[in-house]
């Protein structure tokens, strides 16, 4: 599969199915336990965003999570980690089925996260932004106790800009680097993002958190930017001025929220590699995948408390991750920390 557009800047695809699941069913799709399905990789980082999310909010019980394969070919994710490479809820193969089920002329992107409606097998929403909105805001009575607020009336505006930013220039900043068809565009890339990280770390040397003093949104969304940096982007995408590790402040900011629970619980780096290094074979065409990076040094102690804040305001961690969905040994750096 080609990514790179020779010649041309890349330009992320953003048309997707907008329905959404809301308390009022006014798109016709009522929040309802059992009824959805939210399909993910834990290779994707805007399907790693619902799924911390999901998490946090204590959701496992009422929308169940399909986990696709880390690598994927034209006809989409597949179900290929379940037994008989079927999810055994929508008895699908492939993603592309639910799409196809919901439109038979689909011809736009096949992307996780998408959210399925099990009652009809065709996907309801990919609109990956929006997703992680109405999971803290349209599925509140289903929040467990103590679910952290992460997008707060108070601090919603300044949480859109900081979003706005960090989308721009990160999250999707760093594949308009990857993605780049020309030298001209991978500068301009290159230098938007470490500018932006730069700016970050200045905020962030002063702030625990990047908006107000607990978990937000804000957070959520940098963080899977930042979990993939070392492993992927620093190397597979050419932003090389320094690793993630040589960053102080963004390297302890992200152990910070790597060792909250919901967060690096979540995080499977050998998915994360498989994925980039064997999907985009114009990048990579020999589909090696690293070894490295060494991973202890996401469980070393950072120091964060001292700027403050808490983690989950006035509520509480989410408990242990739901059975069934644990990252694998060996894929996480949690497989060998003590007990």
């Amino acid at each position: 599969m080609n990514y790179v557009n020779t010649g041309a800047e890349y330009t992320r695809d953003g048309r997707y199915l907008a329905d959404r699941i809301t308390a009022d069913g006014r798109d016709g799709f009522p929040v309802e336990a059992g009824r959805y399905r939210l399909v993910v990789s834990r290779a994707c980082p805007w399907a790693s965003r619902a799924v911390i999310v999901r998490r946090l909010l204590g959701l496992e019980r009422v929308l169940g999570m399909a986990v696709a394969g880390p690598v994927h070919d034209e006809r989409s994710w597949a179900f290929d980690l379940d037994p008989g490479g079927r999810d055994p809820v929508l008895g699908i193969e492939r993603l592309q089925q639910a799409f196809l089920a919901r439109d038979p002329a689909y011809d736009r992107g096949i992307t996780v996260p998408a959210i399925v409606d099990v009652t009809t097998g065709k996907v309801v929403t990919n609109d990956f932004p929006r997703i992680t909105l109405d999971l803290s805001l349209e599925w509140t009575p289903y929040h467990r106790d103590g679910a952290p607020d992460l997008y707060p009336a108070a601090l919603r505006r300044r949480i859109d800009a900081i979003d706005e930013a960090v989308y721009a220039d990160v999250n999707n900043g760093v594949y308009r680097a990857g993605f780049a068809g020309t030298q001209a565009s991978y500068v301009r890339a290159y230098e938007r993002l470490f500018a932006r990280l730069d700016a970050l770390s200045r905020l962030l040397s002063e702030s625990r958190y990047l908006v107000g003093d607990t978990i937000t949104e804000a957070d959520v969304r940098l963080f899977t930017t930042l979990v993939r940096f070392d492993a992927v982007y620093h190397g597979h995408f050419k932003c090389n001025r320094r690793k993630l590790s040589e960053m102080p402040v963004l390297w302890a900011y992200a152990r910070d929220l790597f060792q909250t629970p919901g967060f690096g619980d979540t995080v499977d780096f050998d998915h994360i590699k498989r994925h980039y290094y064997t999907v985009h074979a114009d990048i990579n065409p020999t589909g090696i995948v690293p070894a490295g990076p060494d991973l202890a040094g996401w469980l070393a102690p950072h120091g964060r408390e001292a700027l403050g804040g808490r983690p989950f305001g006035r509520g509480t961690p989410p408990g242990p991750v739901a059975p069934g969905e644990e990252v694998p040994p060996g894929h996480t750096p949690w497989a060998d920390a003590p007990a």
